[in-house]
């Protein structure tokens, strides 16, 4: 972590290096973080990529959608995650109407996030709408990892969490917004819930990393949220998700052996105290 000298860091993931990644055939990996203790825990276990995601809005703020995140939540969240981290790539998204007015104000936004928070790249949602405020902030020297599909800011217009792209329409729409987003100088697209076979057309078309959630195996890597990975959420169970944990049955042990022993007597013992 931060207290490491910098001869003993190790070597910093870029956007470079993802895009490298992707040519040499290597997978990546990348999870969600908010705070500085769990984004410590998987910068060290050698996670490529960190995205700060206003996923915050519903696993650390309790809300239902990512709808009410505004830019200076992220900014918090981000720069907790921001000192934790020694070698991953530290993405930040964009909250809802942070970007989507005008492109001056997306720039604004996404120059705080770097400035303010430390992040090393920032995530907006969207196609072809966005590609001009893509561009935009991409020429000031900011990197953007773009994101298709199922946009969660987007759900009160889609009005369901299905899997987007089925029909074929859709699917040659999100194609050419890839390659949209490619043009405009995005270094990475997450591709959220679509058809693998469409994701892997995707994965083919565009120089630029693909990160899937949802979306198959032929993604250049793959993104889960680190509370559902973990089993933190137990409420959470659609088919992309494998937890690699139990923790909500391991804490909720935890903290009744606690309790048991605070009302026993036992806890503090002889040796648990001064």
């Amino acid at each position: 972590m931060s207290t490491q000298s910098k001869e003993s860091r190790p070597e910093k993931v870029t956007t470079q290096t993802v895009v490298e990644m992707k040519r040499k055939g290597e997978k990546i990996s990348m999870l969600t973080a908010y705070d500085f203790t769990m984004a410590g825990i998987i910068d060290a276990a050698g996670v490529d990529v960190i995205l700060v995601g206003d996923s915050a809005s519903n696993v650390m703020a309790g809300f239902e959608t990512t709808v009410p995140m505004t830019l200076e939540h992220m900014i918090y969240h981000t720069s907790c995650v921001v000192r934790a981290v020694d070698r991953a790539l530290v993405i930040a998204d964009l909250p809802f109407m942070s970007y989507q007015v005008t492109a001056k104000e997306a720039l604004i936004s996404a120059g705080r996030m770097m400035k303010e928070a430390g992040a090393h790249a920032v995530k907006l949602e969207g196609g072809k709408a966005i590609s001009p405020t893509v561009k935009r902030i991409v020429d000031a020297g900011i990197p953007v990892m773009g994101h298709l599909g199922l946009t969660p800011q987007s759900i009160y217009k889609f009005g369901t969490y299905k899997v987007r792209a089925k029909e074929e329409e859709e699917a040659e729409q999100l194609i050419k917004d890839a390659k949209k987003l490619e043009m405009a100088g995005v270094f990475s697209i997450v591709l959220e819930k679509i058809p693998a076979p469409l994701a892997k057309q995707v994965t083919e078309s565009v120089s630029v990393p693909t990160i899937g959630i949802g979306a198959g195996a032929d993604c250049d890597g793959q993104v889960l949220v680190l509370h559902d990975m973990l089993g933190l959420n137990k409420d959470f169970s659609p088919r992309f998700l494998r937890r690699y944990a139990d923790l909500h049955s391991s804490m909720t042990g935890a903290v009744q052996n606690y309790i048991k022993d605070v009302k026993s007597g036992d806890f503090p013992n002889k040796d648990e105290q001064y």
